[in-house]
């Protein structure tokens, strides 16, 4: 069931605030409310250690039933979800706000029994958000749309090294839905469906137009306008058959492990970037920016480009003028957006190369300590989804300054990017999750699962080559037509 502005699901409760709503999946009333209770659903949620997950990149994604999956998957550690006991739907510039004073309702409801006491155990929610506060116009395939989701799994499996565990939540006053052990009988494994033949096709603007998009970009960035900006380009894909996400989570978590494999509400992808990880007081980011292809790519039927080949990419990558500009205004932007959060703060002087299967770029992990707030306030501090809001966008994905670089996108871009580039990821009920950024990544339509929209973006600064620039979007959108089984092209 999914809310809207326009409308709502007939017999689903709903709350609401300025922009946004919230709506019970399961139609039935809510018992037993005390007097002076915080409004809202309540949950019971159970986590209970489990010992049958085999130690493999794929062993979460393998226990997703059907092909409505969350996930959020690194070296095979992680979280995948099924099912829907809450889907909280959010709106414009409030989108991030009203996500996380929904949360905070829940949990001051919530009735949690967690046996394991992991980062990822007990209640979570899983979250997509657009990239910008505008509704899209005629060009978006759907402009009512939500410009943020959260979702409350019903069966939740999660691992942590050598600890997993599953979560199991159920909707109090909700007779008809299924609790406990019944959950998992609810959910019977549906067998994974392969894509099929897939055809790729221009997305809004051609390939053989992208050039001059980034050209008009690198003309502004000359005239002083601004210093950085990020534009992106889409591909369309047709698959013979309906797209299973166990199928591209699968591939992805496979062959980009190193990657964060994630999956909700139709955005699916593997992001080599995380925008925050909070975790017991601690937060760190990693920034990547600067970027260079390297000679093959890797996965099912592609050559490993040689170590010699390796080290001399990583050697121009580390030296270019160009990619260490660019890197420097994302590392600043980072810097400054987690400083009034943070007691104390490290940020590294120089850059590292991080290797992917199918580019390399320049890294930095941005790490901190967040300041004790709710010891000197009485208040519950940051939630890892209120510093996703304060990071996003950063000059990774949008540009310096940021105002003027996201005008610039909504003026010559052409390009409705939806979730694309925007935060990814889960939060706890302790406040404490990751957030990635929404890279690598493509968008299921929702009104025909055969139809699936790919994305990449390149950093634009005043000495990038258009054609370059294509090149590196060439080899950004290789994760995703590898996970759908599409050549890459030589």
């Amino acid at each position: 069931m999914i809310a809207s502005p326009a409308g709502r699901t007939p017999g689903a409760q709903t709350g609401t605030t300025a922009s946004s709503t919230w709506t019970l999946v399961a139609p039935a009333p809510v018992d037993d409310v005390p007097p002076g209770a915080p409004h809202g659903p309540q949950l019971v949620v159970r986590t209970v250690a489990i010992d049958d997950l085999p130690d493999t990149p794929t062993a979460l994604v393998d226990r997703l039933p059907d092909t409505n999956a969350l996930a959020w998957v690194r070296h095979g550690d992680g979280l995948v979800g099924w099912g829907e006991a809450l889907r909280f739907e959010t709106f414009g510039p409030g989108r991030f706000a009203d996500a996380d004073d929904a949360w905070r309702r829940v949990l001051d409801r919530a009735v949690v029994h967690d046996d394991v006491s992991l980062p990822g155990s007990g209640l979570v929610a899983f979250g997509s958000f657009a990239f910008d506060d505008v509704t899209p116009g005629d060009e978006s395939e759907d402009p009512a749309r939500a410009s943020g989701v959260l979702i409350v799994p019903r069966v939740v499996v999660g691992r942590r090294g050598d600890r997993a565990w599953m979560t199991t939540i159920s909707l109090v006053g909700d007779r008809s839905a299924p609790v406990g052990d019944e959950l998992l009988s609810a959910y019977p494994h549906q067998p994974v469906i392969n894509p099929g033949k897939v055809v790729l096709t221009d997305g809004a603007v051609g390939a053989a137009d992208w050039p001059a998009v980034v050209a008009e970009g690198v003309a502004r960035i000359q005239t002083g306008e601004l210093e950085k900006v990020v534009l992106a380009r889409d591909v369309v894909a047709t698959a013979e058959h309906p797209l299973d996400t166990r199928h591209l989570l699968g591939r992805l978590a496979s062959a980009y492990d190193a990657c964060w494999a994630f999956s909700v509400d139709g955005m699916v992808g593997a992001t080599p970037e995380l925008l925050v990880r909070s975790e017991k007081g601690l937060v760190a980011s990693r920034v990547l920016a600067g970027t260079i292809r390297r000679e093959h790519g890797r996965g099912e039927g592609a050559a490993p480009a040689g170590d010699d080949a390796d080290l001399l990419h990583a050697a121009q990558l580390a030296r270019s003028s160009k990619d260490l500009e660019e890197h420097e205004f994302a590392v600043r932007s980072v810097a400054a957006a987690l400083e009034p959060f943070c007691s104390s703060m490290n940020v590294p002087e120089a850059p590292f190369v991080l290797h992917l299967p199918n580019v390399m770029h320049l890294a930095t992990d941005v790490t901190g300590v967040l300041t004790d707030q709710g010891a000197t306030s009485g208040r519950r501090p940051p939630s890892s989804l209120s510093l996703a809001a304060a990071l996003h966008p950063s000059a990774a994905v949008c540009g310096t300054p940021t105002n003027v670089a996201r005008s610039l996108i909504r003026e010559i871009e052409g390009l409705d990017r939806a979730r694309y580039a925007g935060p990814v990821g889960w939060v706890g009920a302790d406040g404490d999750g990751e957030w990635g950024i929404a890279l690598r990544s493509a968008e299921i339509s929702p009104r025909n699962q055969r139809h699936i929209r790919l994305f990449a973006g390149c950093g634009i600064v005043a000495a990038s080559d258009p054609q370059a620039e294509l090149a590196e979007s060439e080899a950004k959108l290789e994760p995703m037509r590898y996970a759908l089984g599409v050549p890459t092209p030589r």
